[in-house]
């Protein structure tokens, strides 16, 4: 796919959209110095070439009682004939993956997992992921503190000519 061309003020409603999702067309307007028309035609085009993909609310894990995340490698024996549509199918039927990457280096998956406790998680694992067809490895990361989590995507003008040589 190719990137979509943005100009600031896309830019300046993006940013707003990302941390402020249910901004009004009216409040969002004023934010970036456009009319409520002006305003509601680029956000229709963004939604429109796809840049917008959907409106979501941001829940708080811990407030709904998840207490524990993990990452988890996982590797795969490649014996077994489609073994990567087999996990992959597995791993979407599961609720307590909220997250699952094809990834280079020494595993072929990384998981992102929220369980309730220290036994739900002990539970996923024996009962569902050591269970699933193919899986040979897996090597968890208990996450102890998040420093830093945006589901963002950074927002900015995408250069067009290569910056001019320094003087």
């Amino acid at each position: 796919m190719n990137a979509i061309t943005l100009d600031a003020t896309d830019c300046r409603i993006l940013s707003v959209l990302q941390n402020e999702g249910r901004i009004s067309n009216l409040d969002l307007a004023e934010r970036i110095s456009l009319s409520p028309s002006a305003c509601l035609r680029r956000l229709r085009l963004l939604e429109e070439q796809g840049v917008i993909e959907r409106y979501r609310a941001c829940l708080n894990r811990e407030a709904l009682g998840f207490e524990l995340e993990a990452f988890v490698q996982v590797s795969m024996r490649n014996d077994q004939e489609n073994w990567h549509e087999r996990f992959a199918e597995a791993v979407r039927a599961w609720p307590e993956v909220v997250g699952a990457f094809v990834v280079t280096g020494e595993s072929h998956y990384v998981l992102r997992v929220l369980a309730h406790n220290l036994k739900h998680y002990s539970d996923f694992v024996l009962s569902k992921l050591y269970k699933a067809p193919g899986v040979m490895d897996i090597r968890s990361n208990i996450v102890l503190q998040t420093l830093k989590e945006d589901s963002g995507v950074p927002v900015t003008l995408t250069p067009t000519e290569p910056a001019a040589p320094a003087r």
